[in-house]
């Protein structure tokens, strides 16, 4: 019964996703398909597992006639001087052409003199929101049944601003950096998010009574921006008392919004509460209306090449992408055929339990749509 209703509510939260009062600001430089107009989007089908459930994105869009043109592009060998990491600049112009992409997961490489391949992607395109949808998925059981939340970090400074130095030999400073500029942007597309999604609450999650300056000014904007949105229930959580809250009863909230690093820690907490990062979608919103889809999980190349990977994660992701372009018909058909897989049990991969091949799931989805 709990499950029934879940499925009813985020179907509504859909058809309100579609409702003329959907966020303006969004939709900046997006380029909607005809059918003899498809969309170009940008793919990173990334390492290890990557290029396999890359494949299975391409299987069932497809499958479901998503008019969606994909632009490859791969991380390189050698380091880009323009990027100082292991992208090419031709692939980040790729996305800013394209203005929508997805990305798989990428494993930075071991060595010197180059930065992560994530933190250049947010850097470079400015994605400043990352967002991660969390709910229950009916017929796979966890110990909760009622997850049904949104994470929304703050994707550009905080703890990873990456300013350290040493004062004295045994002594280590970092520095963490809180701008009312990025406060304000990510305060604002929460609001943005959970009025566009028939959401009813925003939490806004800090460490103010310790960090008074910086969370501080975290929540001085949050209060700012939730002031314009009086039909929006706002409140605001320390973050040990959210993390004990989020495992006790996950009920308890609907929109979370919060700094860097507490976005990072609490978005892995809620993927937990649902099975995993396997199981979870994320899409990074930049400037511009720039959206990046990605799977956050690792690359797991002990597994590489052996066609064993679960494609879920990178497929819901892929799914909020076509959200993002308005195609809320062809990503309602496709998360049903998903989450109908998984529920039927039949076939899954051996991380759900099951003894699946890749290929096996990704045609069990394609044969559900």
């Amino acid at each position: 019964m709990i499950m029934a209703s879940q499925i009813m509510r985020r179907l509504l939260r859909s058809q309100q996703a579609n409702s003329p009062a959907r966020v303006s600001s969004l939709l900046l430089g997006r380029t909607f398909s005809t059918e003899s107009n498809p969309i170009v989007a940008t793919l990173f089908p990334g390492d290890g597992i990557g290029p396999e459930i890359a494949e299975s994105v391409k299987q069932v869009f497809r499958a479901a006639d998503v008019p969606i043109e994909w632009e490859e592009h791969y991380v390189g060998k050698e380091i880009d001087p323009r990027t100082q990491s292991f992208l090419t600049w031709e692939s980040l112009e790729s996305v800013r052409r394209n203005k929508v992409g997805l990305k798989g997961p990428m494993a930075t490489p071991i060595g010197k003199g180059h930065r992560s391949l994530n933190l250049t992607l947010r850097k470079e395109l400015n994605l400043y929101a990352n967002v991660r949808p969390c709910y229950s998925l009916p017929g796979y059981k966890t110990r909760y049944d009622d997850v049904d939340l949104v994470t929304i970090r703050e994707n550009t400074e905080g703890e990873y601003s990456g300013l350290e130095h040493q004062v004295v030999r045994g002594v280590v400073e970092s520095i963490k950096i809180i701008t009312r500029q990025a406060s304000l942007r990510v305060a604002e597309y929460a609001f943005h998010y959970a009025t566009a999604h028939g959401r009813a609450r925003v939490s806004a999650i800090h460490k103010a009574n310790i960090m008074q300056k910086t969370d501080g000014l975290f929540l001085k904007c949050c209060r700012e921006v939730a002031e314009k949105y009086p039909e929006i229930t706002y409140e605001e959580v320390v973050i040990d008392n959210c993390c004990m809250m989020l495992v006790k009863n996950p009920a308890l909230f609907d929109v979370l919004v919060m700094p860097n690093l507490y976005g990072d820690i609490i978005s892995d907490l809620c993927a937990g509460l649902i099975g995993g990062l396997g199981l979870t979608p994320s899409c990074n919103i930049g400037e511009g209306g720039i959206a990046l889809a990605e799977a956050v999980h690792g690359s797991a190349p002990d597994i590489a090449g052996k066609n064993m990977a679960n494609p879920t994660a990178l497929l819901l992701s892929a799914v909020t992408m076509l959200r993002h372009l308005e195609l809320h018909d062809k990503a309602d058909r496709i998360q049903e055929a998903i989450l109908k897989t998984i529920a039927e049990g039949k076939y899954r991969t051996g991380d759900l339990g099951g003894t699946s091949t890749t290929t096996e799931f990704t045609k069990a989805i394609c044969d559900n749509l």
